[in-house]
């Protein structure tokens, strides 16, 4: 079982490179980044975790953009994947989301991977054009459209969001495929769009036991033919021995931890605790 670090950026408090460097010296397998391209000022759509409008803090409206911070995370780093938590494809123009990802797996040496969102911010979505009751829809389209650009010498796509003819599109990632997975709760109609459409899933903050929904989409995964078992990627916020040992029994491939957007020596200073921890169960 591996573990990860996850940055919530800001344009304050440690960048994404001096992050990921510091995750890939430490030892730890990825780095992440989530995405929000805006906030609307006023909304209908309820946060997940506060149940209402309102926000638990300001860095949902200081976020990043993911892959210029990746970017600049695969300049200082060798070693440590690259990563999405979550990334919100249908926001963007699926054959330029195309380039940019397989751009970025071409130059960092195959070491990215796809952590996508349906959208809880409706909102956020309307301002892109996105259809409320098509964002699953949507972005099964997306990244079988995405797929086709990063592996076929000719690529086509015909759906009722994206379609275009006959293309050439390089590079092409460096790896075979580019791992996609998906941030949702862990529910059996989740489970059986990631089945169908990606190669994993990451748990939300709200999944506390994860024991029953990770049985369900092993089980789920196995019955539709799927070769080999889905990435499971566990949240965490402290790594207690017990819990990890359990996790990595019942089939959970990564466990990843958050990261605080303060100063770089401070970062740093609970990155090298983190590592020592677990360095100590193992």
């Amino acid at each position: 079982m591996d573990y990860g670090l996850v940055l919530f950026t800001s344009d304050r408090g440690i960048t994404p490179a001096e992050a990921a460097k510091l995750a890939d010296e430490h030892g730890f397998a990825t780095f992440y980044v989530p995405e929000h391209t805006h906030i609307p000022v006023k909304r209908e759509a309820a946060h997940p975790g506060t149940g209402d409008e309102t926000l638990p803090d300001d860095r949902y409206m200081r976020t990043l953009d993911p892959w210029v911070s990746l970017a600049t995370a695969a300049a200082v780093t060798s070693r440590v994947r690259l990563a999405t938590a979550v990334a919100l494809p249908v926001e963007h123009d699926p054959i330029s989301l195309a380039k940019t990802i397989a751009t970025l797996d071409h130059l960092s040496g195959g070491r990215v991977s796809v952590g996508v969102g349906f959208g809880w911010n409706t909102d956020e979505l309307a301002d892109h054009n996105v259809p409320s009751g098509r964002r699953r829809t949507m972005l099964r389209e997306y990244i079988e459209a995405m797929r086709a650009l990063w592996t076929e010498e000719e690529a086509a796509y015909a759906g009722e969001f994206v379609r275009f003819g006959p293309s050439w599109a390089w590079p092409k990632p460096a790896q075979a495929r580019v791992p996609v997975l998906v941030g949702a709760a862990g529910t059996e109609k989740n489970f059986r769009w990631i089945t169908r459409s990606a190669d994993g899933w990451i748990t939300t903050p709200r999944d506390f036991d994860i024991d029953v929904p990770v049985r369900q989409l092993q089980e789920i995964w196995g019955e539709a033919g799927r070769d080999g078992t889905p990435h499971i990627v566990a949240l965490d916020f402290k790594p207690v021995p017990e819990k990890l040992e359990h996790w990595q029994q019942i089939g959970v491939t990564e466990v990843l931890f958050g990261v605080p957007d303060r100063s770089a020596d401070e970062v740093a200073a609970y990155v090298e605790r983190l590592a020592g921890k677990l360095a100590g169960m193992a």
